[in-house]
């Protein structure tokens, strides 16, 4: 492949992450019409339009959609190649973009930020929280953050956290109105503080461990979110029995207003893991917050 058709896909590459050319011009620190022009050539050595245009965005045809989908890790993995050699006596510089959940956000990327960022002044940090899926590779995000069991294939992932258990939490005032629930079948007497996930907009259903067996609970509730700090406000308001994971309980500063219940049904969670595409814990900006989240994460 020549130079010419390396820069083409990858100014292809920035018009499909950016929705249209000006914002890919402005991105690449080119011109409109470069990035236009470039387009075009691919187009014809193609045979086949990769955009369909509309009035304010440019959507991807069948045809560009399978071409960035075959090319994008291909030279993601050039780029991180070439910068691995590039900076290898060099200090650590340049942006590392993350993705998250909240969750992962304050168990282990919030305590170790502040130190992280004052060891590597040259390295700057993009971070995203999102309680979503995300594709690392198709969104471009250098790492990643998330739960074992959710990751995408083509990635290397490195545990940070153990299995931990999800825990189910009232106020005392709640208790004192409704009693305490006991077995699951008292459950339809209480209300849910609920949780809505945000990548299917679903309320997920509450989930027990029953002898080994996952038992999946349906309950009415008053109060839905999908964020951990209104479930927790929730709880101690004493607006139903909410779930915390027990990591995020213990980070409460008035933990003590939160009464476990029905401790022996808590579901049990797969662990949590940093993951990144193979090549990029090469170049030395990422590999920098790899080894950092790694030794702090078990402090």
């Amino acid at each position: 492949m020549n130079n010419a058709l390396y820069n083409q896909i990858r100014i292809f590459q920035s018009i499909a992450r950016e929705g249209n050319i000006s914002a890919a011009a402005r991105k690449l620190e080119i011109t409109p019409p470069s990035v236009s022009n470039a387009l075009k050539l691919l187009e014809e050595y193609i045979g086949h339009p990769l955009f369909v245009r509309t009035t304010r965005r440019i959507e991807l045809t069948e045809t560009g959609q399978l071409l960035l989908e075959q090319t994008a890790a291909a030279v993601e993995s050039l780029e991180n190649s070439l910068e691995s050699i590039r900076d290898q006596h060099q200090e650590p510089s340049g942006m590392v973009r993350i993705t998250l959940s909240r969750f992962a956000y304050l168990l282990i990327l919030k305590p170790a930020m502040a130190e992280f960022c004052q060891q590597y002044p040259g390295i700057q940090l993009e971070i995203s929280v999102y309680d979503g899926t995300v594709n690392i590779i198709k969104e471009r995000f250098d790492l990643g953050i998330r739960f074992g069991d959710i990751l995408e294939g083509g990635v290397v992932a490195r545990p940070l956290m153990k299995p931990f258990r999800e825990g189910l939490y009232a106020s005392s005032a709640y208790l004192s109105r409704h009693g305490t629930p006991e077995v699951p079948a008292d459950l339809c007497h209480h209300q849910l503080i609920g949780y809505r996930f945000i990548t299917n907009n679903r309320i997920l259903p509450l989930l027990l461990n029953d002898r080994g067996e996952q038992l999946t609970v349906e309950m009415p509730g008053q109060l839905i979110s999908n964020d951990i700090d209104v479930m927790a406000d929730g709880i101690r308001n004493g607006l139903g029995i909410g779930r915390l994971f027990e990591p995020v309980w213990q980070l409460q500063p008035d933990r003590e207003r939160f009464i476990p219940v029905m401790e022996s049904y808590w579901k049990t969670y797969p662990p949590v893991y940093l993951y990144y595409p193979k090549n990029a814990g090469k170049t030395k900006r990422v590999k920098a917050l790899i080894d950092f989240l790694i030794s702090t994460s078990g402090r």
